[in-house]
């Protein structure tokens, strides 16, 4: 399903404010935010999900969560602390099928896993 809302951003079909954007990926604010810092970070090719990852694709992931790390200190809360989740299929709540990562900062987001 390469005709999602991912897809569309990255083929500037739908406007979005990008807050980040490189040969690899393209970070923007979410939509429908779970915290007061929700930043989707997607890569600028189309892959599923986790499982569609073949060894060519190891760079962008790289990219993904290096980026993370540098929109948290743009948004400053690498020090009080973020929380980086990729889901991986409808159990996990994949909604769209688009390998996406979700970085979510700026309030105590409380305890998933001890």
């Amino acid at each position: 399903m390469k005709n999602n809302i991912f897809s569309k951003i990255i083929n500037n079909e739908i406007k979005v404010k990008i807050i980040y954007k490189d040969k690899y990926v393209t970070a923007f604010n979410d939509i429908n935010p779970k915290s007061p810092i929700h930043i989707i970070i997607i890569p600028n090719i189309y892959i599923k999900n986790l499982n569609y990852i073949i060894k060519d694709n190891i760079i962008i992931l790289g990219r993904m969560l290096f980026i993370a790390s540098k929109l948290a200190k743009k948004y400053k809360i690498n020090k009080s602390g973020y929380r980086v989740v990729i889901n991986c299929n409808k159990n996990a709540g994949q909604k769209i099928n688009y390998l996406h990562l979700h970085i979510l900062g700026g309030c105590y987001l409380g305890d998933i896993i001890n």
